[in-house]
């Protein structure tokens, strides 16, 4: 049986158009080569086969194929490197949320080029060094005092600065963070929407699926999420794939951020301590408190940031947030004042106004409240010591009295060129100091010391953080750069598929040109032989 006469002239057809659609393809490659998440796309093509059995079918007849189908438009992705980068993604999000938070502290804590707490100690100590030498140059004991507002000043000002960069961060997590996740989250259900739509007028809407994978990609930096395709027919043999994205917390209790086109959302509670994130997933699926429970990403780095405690956490916690550096400075100004207040309690009179001393010739110090010649206070007196909540004592401010030289008492009379009270303040700042708070012992050393201690610590948090975020980089650009080898738009693959292409094209018309010679030659030229 002969072929039909214009069968090749199909399959010529046919593969000038998958040549051109293919053409067309990578046209929209190359143009999109740097735009944002944009996919490789890819020409699905098969051959045309015959269908069913010929009736002048025989045993010695040979079929040929009637060319090449355009089945469809695909995107390159791989979905195993989907996962293995959104999840370097949340990791990278805690890492950096916890060096962003240590380098707002740095302003704080780091003292390297100023003159700050340290230094002020260091004036104190030369303050009363020189009362030493001078016990009756009066004006020295109101050097010392001035000296000693200073050291109030910073400890005020490092309070309200650690209470601003709470504030800060807190209003940040609610406002920004936790609001931007909501907003993906009704985007990507938004997209899939679209998408949906698109797909059913037989659009494969492959620019949206781009757009879609953008958010899951942002989004994974925000918390941890897994994505699953699921497969709903949406008309009788028509099936599309509807992505549900999922949350899982390190209780193992999984909820449904994004179902079709239904999504969930987050919700922070900053009325109190610590600050508080819920959970509502889509379609109703349950809401519950997930504070404790985020295994990574730019939120639980935040809140680690915010709630943590490090050593004073009841259990401890692996993260020196900024209670950790709060408490840490309430504890070292709590100490200074508790000990230079015990230091300045004079030596107790008798009825006659002699100085006590007890049967070991150890002076009686007074034990009246009224009496006791404090140099600090308390600004609020409910609450404790702390770098907010301290000033110097109304008594010393107004000279009722002053710093207390000598508890040395001979024959009920005190030395008036004594001064070993003031070289026990002296030797007060530079001895060490037992530094603990809620039970947790912290620190031993000088006041110096102890601040000193506790700026290394924020050196050495930052450092561990800018390390480790350095490393989770290079790690997500490997991972990424394998996904672009796979997905991204590569200029020397679009260049050779367009030569490919063009000599396809090329090739598909010399087949026409061909056939049309063959089919003239049979028309015109057959039968003729003898004329």
């Amino acid at each position: 049986m002969i072929r039909s006469t214009f069968a090749g002239f199909t399959t010529a057809q046919l593969a000038m158009s998958a040549s051109q659609r293919a053409l067309d393809v990578t046209g929209q490659n190359i143009a999109n080569i740097n735009t944002r998440g944009y996919s490789k796309q890819r020409l699905e093509i098969s051959s045309l086969n015959n269908n069913g059995a010929s009736f002048y079918s025989s045993k010695n007849g040979a079929k040929v194929g009637y060319g090449v189908e355009v089945t469809g438009i695909s995107q390159l992705r791989d979905p195993f490197l989907d996962v293995q980068y959104r999840n370097q993604m949340s990791k990278l999000g805690t890492t950096d949320s916890l060096a962003a938070g240590y380098e707002q502290l740095t302003g704080i804590f780091d003292e390297a080029s100023l003159d700050g707490v340290r230094a002020a100690l260091r004036d104190i100590s030369s303050a009363l060094q020189k009362y030493s030498e001078e016990p009756n140059a009066k004006e020295i004991d109101t050097t010392v005092r001035s000296n000693m507002q200073i050291l109030l000043n910073l400890f005020h000002d490092n309070a309200k600065r650690l209470q601003d960069i709470t504030d800060e961060m807190t209003n940040d997590f609610q406002s920004n963070d936790v609001a931007d996740v909501n907003q993906m989250l009704e985007n990507i259900a938004e997209l899939n929407k679209n998408i949906k739509n698109s797909q059913v007028l037989g659009n494969p809407a492959l620019e949206l699926q781009d757009q879609r994978n953008d958010l899951l990609d942002q989004l994974a930096s925000y918390l941890p999420l897994s994505v699953k395709y699921e497969s709903r027919e949406i008309a009788p043999g028509q099936f599309l794939e509807v992505p549900n994205v999922y949350y899982t917390g390190t209780d193992g209790q999984t909820f449904t951020l994004v179902s079709d086109t239904d999504c969930g959302s987050l919700s922070a509670d900053i009325s109190g301590h610590p600050v508080r994130l819920s959970i509502t997933g889509a379609n109703g699926s349950g809401t519950a408190d997930i504070t404790d429970t985020i295994p990574s990403g730019t939120l639980k780095g935040t809140l680690d940031i915010l709630n943590d405690s490090g050593a004073f956490d009841k259990g401890g916690s692996s993260v020196n947030g900024l209670g950790y550096y709060q408490t840490t400075l309430d504890s070292l100004v709590k100490t200074f004042a508790e000990t230079f207040n015990a230091l300045n309690i004079p030596v107790k009179k008798d009825q006659n106004g002699n100085y006590t001393v007890d049967k070991n010739g150890d002076p009686i110090l007074e034990d009246v409240p009224a009496k006791m010649c404090p140099l600090f206070e308390k600004i609020d007196p409910n609450a404790d010591f702390s770098a907010s909540n301290i000033k110097i004592a109304d008594g010393w401010m107004r000279s009722d009295y002053g710093i207390t030289i000598s508890k040395k008492v001979v024959n009920g009379e005190i030395g008036s060129t004594d001064t070993s009270n003031i070289l026990n303040m002296i030797n007060a700042l530079k001895d060490p100091q037992k530094f603990e708070s809620n039970g947790v012992s912290f620190f031993t050393g000088s006041f110096y010391d102890c601040f000193a201690s506790l700026e290394n610590t924020l050196a050495i948090d930052l450092k561990s953080a800018n390390t480790t975020v350095q490393n989770q980089i290079s790690v997500l650009k490997q991972t990424a750069s394998t996904r672009d080898g796979v997905s991204g738009v590569q200029l020397d693959e679009e260049g050779m598929d367009l030569m490919h292409y063009n000599q396809s094209y090329t090739a598909a018309a010399r087949l026409m040109t061909t056939l049309d010679e063959a089919l003239d030659t049979l028309i015109n030229k057959t039968g003729i032989v003898g004329r």
